[in-house]
């Protein structure tokens, strides 16, 4: 009997499986499988053609396995004893006996106690012969000791999938503990399945089979995936200066070869066939060079666009491009060198760095995302912003400033309201004055303010902001009050404690009405001036202990804390040394 794991898509169910044909009941199974993968090895023979097999016994798993497949879109391979082929008796026999007696399904267990034969001695190979497991099975099993006590156990009560588990055995205890503390947080977003193999290696897991160059040159670190039988670079920044210098040696052989052109596409950008014609090196064909995020590097030679292929059509001859005078990795070494040398000068310019950092959150970059708050709520609340009185003298400073920074007056906002490239725009700034540059900044910086965040809680209350002098009470919030014990508690504010009583019972309708009615000098009521609702207030708080208003509860913390950094007097707070920037 012969163990190994084969592809799904080379396996079939035989007649003379016990189960029979048609489709089995796997309900009971499915989760199992969906879980921790198919454990227990199918036993298959083979039918005839090249690398198939059919099915003797596990037609369930199969199946089980191709629901599974299809849910998340992938598959490994299953893991299967293979018999010979042509004994109908024993593959009968066999059915009947996987049927009768199963393996240990718990992966923990199996762990525990093939550790324990390791510390006596026994190896991977001899525990599988034993266990009539294949010894990759045996080597994944075991690689759950490379987790931490906690995983295991969350491991075997199920509460955290096969796929979790797989890309946890990748990565080292002190990763493994950071994502436990993200698995805890019930604030931030803990990466599970395949999503925790881009979390592992930093956005990109790179395979070994992806590298030009030689490995066994290779001094960075490799992992190996015994899930999935493949191998990963640990370190991508050190796989992509050896993928580099390889394909620069590539183009340089190709050159010598005597091809006359080889372009080398920007990382990511495919290869369009579709948009080139065939052309040989002695006639001006060209080599083109494709590399994915993924390390894989194509080699596609002989190739001119399709417009160069026309006019060698009408015998015209095509224009070769200049090569350039330096080489990919000498262009590393100039731009870093220039870019240590530029930051480590800005350090005594912090007007210019300052001039820089605005052109960045303006124009954005490729390191740089600003997003703007959109603002986004009901019309009666969109309308209520808008018509307020901080967003009317805000926006009369943004449409100043737009005017000064050059932009369409009509721009919605200055962040991202820039079509010139931040040279351009550093240039503008670099010729402004430190005030008007940063009004700019200020502007800008509350176009991109998180509208519900604890930051606005602690800047309301640092500045000093009385809501009085900028907002009065309107429809579009009053309409909306529905709790009886905040409206009763708005009631006795405004009203006074004896009014509120007196309608205790009354109805909501008639509460608000009556507050309406004292904000407005109405009714023959005392009219009130000034009042603003705590939700409202700098610092925020609530009317009732019961939480849920949002950033007003979550800032009470993140305040408490903050405060004592804030500058004291922060309207007037203007750096020194920016002068040098005019």
């Amino acid at each position: 009997m012969d163990l190994k794991h084969i592809d799904i898509a080379n396996l079939t169910v035989s007649g003379l499986n016990m189960r029979g044909k048609g489709k089995a009941d796997i309900a009971n199974i499915l989760p199992s499988i969906r879980a921790r993968g198919v454990l227990v090895p199918l036993i298959v023979r083979a039918n005839g053609t090249l690398d198939s097999y059919e099915i003797v016994a596990g037609k369930r798993r199969y199946q089980a396995a191709l629901a599974v497949a299809e849910e998340i879109g992938e598959h490994d391979p299953l893991p299967c004893a293979v018999i010979e082929a042509g004994d109908d008796a024993a593959a009968l026999e066999a059915s009947l006996i996987e049927n009768i007696a199963r393996l240990d399904p718990d992966e923990v267990t199996r762990w525990e106690s093939f550790t324990r034969l390791v510390r006596e001695g026994r190896k991977p190979d001899q525990i599988a012969a034993t266990f009539g497991l294949t010894e990759l099975q045996v080597k994944r099993t075991l690689a759950l000791g490379n987790l931490l006590p906690r995983i295991r156990g969350l491991y075997r009560r199920g509460e955290i999938d096969a796929a979790t588990v797989r890309h946890l055995t990748l990565i080292s205890k002190a990763q493994q503990r950071a994502w436990l503390a993200l698995l805890d947080d019930p604030e931030a977003y803990c990466p599970t399945g395949h999503q925790l193999k881009s979390w592992a290696f930093g956005g990109a897991s790179i395979p070994v089979t992806a590298a030009l160059f030689d490995l066994d040159s290779y001094t960075g670190g490799i992992v190996s995936d015994l899930f999935g039988d493949d191998r990963y670079f640990a370190d991508v920044a050190s796989f992509w200066t050896a993928q580099t210098a390889a394909i620069e040696a590539r183009v340089e052989a190709y050159r010598e070869a005597g091809w006359q052109d080889v372009v080398v596409l920007p990382q990511g950008e495919p290869f369009h066939s579709w948009e080139h014609v065939r052309c040989p090196k002695r006639k001006g064909g060209r080599v083109y060079i494709a590399t994915s995020p993924r390390g894989d590097v194509a080699l596609h030679e002989g190739y001119v666009t399709a417009k160069e292929a026309r006019k060698l059509a009408k015998g015209e001859a095509i224009e070769q491009p200049k090569r350039g005078e330096v080489t990919s990795s000498q262009q590393d070494y100039i731009d870093l060198h220039r870019h240590a040398a530029v930051r480590e000068r800005l350090l005594g310019h912090p007007g210019i760095a300052l001039r820089v950092a605005v052109a960045h959150m303006i124009a954005g970059s490729s390191l740089w995302t600003v997003k703007v708050e959109p603002q986004r709520a009901a019309d009666a609340t969109a309308e209520s912003v808008e018509s307020s009185l901080s967003e009317a003298l805000f926006d009369a400073k943004r449409r100043a400033l737009l005017g000064v920074l050059g932009f369409d007056a009509e721009a919605p906002t200055i962040a991202g309201g820039s079509d010139e490239g931040l040279a351009q725009l550093l240039s503008r700034l670099i010729s402004l004055d430190d005030a008007t540059v940063l009004d700019i900044q200020a502007v800008v910086m509350g176009e991109t303010l998180d509208a519900r965040s604890d930051i606005v809680d602690l800047l309301g209350a640092h500045l000093g902001i009385d809501m009085a002098d900028v907002w009065q009470a309107d429809a579009a919030l009053l309409d909306t009050v529905r709790d009886r014990a905040v409206l009763d508690a708005m009631l006795a504010e405004v009203a006074g404690n004896m009014v509120a009583e007196a309608n205790a019972k009354a109805t909501g309708a008639v509460k608000r009405q009556i507050i309406r009615d004292h904000l407005e000098g109405e009714g023959g009521r005392r009219k009130v001036e000034r009042w603003v609702p705590r939700w409202l207030r700098f610092p925020a708080s609530g009317y009732t202990d019961r939480g849920g208003i949002g950033s007003v509860i979550r800032s009470a913390s993140a305040s408490a804390a903050i405060a004592p950094m804030a500058v004291p007097d922060g309207s007037d707070f203007i750096p020194a040394p920016l002068a040098e920037a005019a």
